[in-house]
């Protein structure tokens, strides 16, 4: 079913709305959850969160790209499940060391500050991330959107694991000095 029918079938309120999207969707969206969390429970959790929010969005809501629409879900809540169990200890997961490489780039905000430029910061990383060639693009987001593994995306871009980590420290830097550029940082 294409994903103008299953949105369709969201603004008429129509359950089977949910099950096709679990059918068509469900495991894009579980690997991103289980990128962060690690755990197959919690996973399936926020994909259980995630159907629940597309549902109460969409009307009014018209994603242009559905499975965006629903990345973008599912990755907040896996972070907020994770952040929300590891406030006190520092897991093993992916997503520790996905936020501790971005951390270098976006230091110096306070919760406060960083809240009140969310929405221009946002804006200003995915113009760097669209100027970026197609393949750097492509790492970048598969690093710290979909959490993936420097593994899973050397093994998807047949590259070494090596080349992948000084590419995404070279797009780190890039990224940095554009945010102080910017006065972000």
């Amino acid at each position: 079913m294409t994903d103008d029918k299953i949105i369709q079938l969201f603004f008429q309120r129509k359950e089977v709305a949910i099950e096709e999207t679990h059918k068509k969707y469900g495991s894009y969206c579980f690997k991103i959850a289980n990128n962060i969390l690690n755990n197959k429970e919690d996973s399936e959790e926020c994909l259980n969160d995630t159907w629940l929010k597309a549902w109460d969005s969409i009307p009014p809501t018209r994603p242009i790209h559905f499975n965006l629409f629903l990345a973008k879900i599912v990755r907040n809540f896996a972070i907020n499940k994770y952040r929300s169990k590891h406030t006190h200890k520092r897991g093993k997961g992916e997503i520790v060391l996905v936020l501790d490489e971005l951390e270098e780039c976006i230091t110096g905000q306070s919760d406060v500050e960083t809240l009140y430029i969310a929405e221009e910061l946002q804006n200003t990383i995915n113009k760097f991330v669209r100027g970026l060639s197609e393949r750097d693009g492509n790492v970048f987001i598969r690093r710290y959107f979909y959490a993936d593994s420097i593994k899973d995306i050397s093994n998807l871009y047949h590259i070494s694991e090596n080349n992948v980590r000084v590419m995404l420290s070279r797009t780190r830097n890039k990224l940095r000095i554009r945010l102080e550029k910017e006065g972000y940082i």
